[in-house]
């Protein structure tokens, strides 16, 4: 790692760490020991200075909290993933009550209502009218927490990632101080086949990783994402927008404070 990366301040507005695949279990089937401890130090190496935890349903949410009570730098989400919203089928109001009694519960550590939105992609989970109907259900934990969302949005609106030579050109547009950067761990790595990859520094392709069978304490696994990964995030959007890496990834950060963490004056 170089001595210029040591010094950027990095906040990962979207990890699932309490995914399976950190428990070493991938589709069913036990690979390695857990691994979120080494996980973690790799994130705090790589200057990532807090990470907020996706919470994708009740159950997720409730683990996002417990998991983020166990460092200051750990925060989460609470809230129910589009593709999930047939949980609150059975007993609407009873689910949400228990969605913002985890909120409560948490104080602080709480940042945000989600992930919750649409997603038309794979309605073969959740129906489209399933997912509109409860995502304005989610919406009155935004007004009664005053919470800001944490918004999943697929093939709902036009796209914007950085899988395409199109994507890319949205990410010059962005206004600035609307910025905020994510890995989505353990899923959505800049792959060599996307169209970002290319601006992703040597520095940060040459990350050590092994397939999970073969897995090491001090390497990361092969196409499972981390929070350490923010940093090709970042190498992607300052090189598409040319700006200067470093000032732009304290841009991101101040704007991913003011959002999230506004009473912490950042």
């Amino acid at each position: 790692m170089s001595k210029t990366s040591r010094i950027r301040r990095y906040i990962d507005i979207g990890a699932n760490l309490t995914d399976v695949m950190y428990s070493g279990v991938y589709n069913g089937k036990k690979k390695h020991e857990p691994d979120l401890q080494h996980v973690l130090q790799r994130s705090w190496d790589a200057g990532l200075d807090k990470i907020i935890l996706t919470g994708g349903n009740l159950e997720e949410s409730e683990k996002a909290l417990e998991l983020a009570k166990t460092d200051d730098r750990l925060y989460a989400t609470v809230g129910c993933h589009p593709t999930r919203c047939t949980e609150f089928e059975q007993a609407p109001e009873d689910y949400l009550e228990k969605l913002k009694n985890v909120i409560f519960r948490g104080g602080s550590k709480v940042v945000a209502v989600g992930e919750c939105g649409l997603d038309y992609d794979r309605v073969q989970f959740c129906p489209q009218e399933t997912q509109k109907k409860y995502f304005e259900y989610q919406l009155k934990l935004s007004e009664t927490t005053q919470l800001p969302l944490f918004l999943h949005c697929r093939n709902a609106a036009d796209d914007i990632s950085l899988k395409t030579e199109q994507n890319l050109e949205t990410v010059k547009h962005l206004p600035s101080d609307k910025i905020l950067i994510e890995t989505d761990c353990p899923w959505c790595e800049i792959k060599q086949s996307h169209a970002g990859y290319k601006f992703v520094s040597k520095e940060n392709q040459s990350v050590l990783s092994v397939k999970k069978e073969k897995w090491m304490p001090n390497h990361m696994v092969k196409s499972r994402n981390e929070p350490c990964g923010i940093r090709q995030v970042l190498d992607v959007v300052s090189a598409v927008r040319n700006e200067n890496p470093d000032d732009l990834c304290e841009k991101i950060y101040q704007n991913t404070a003011n959002l999230f963490f506004p009473e912490r004056g950042e």
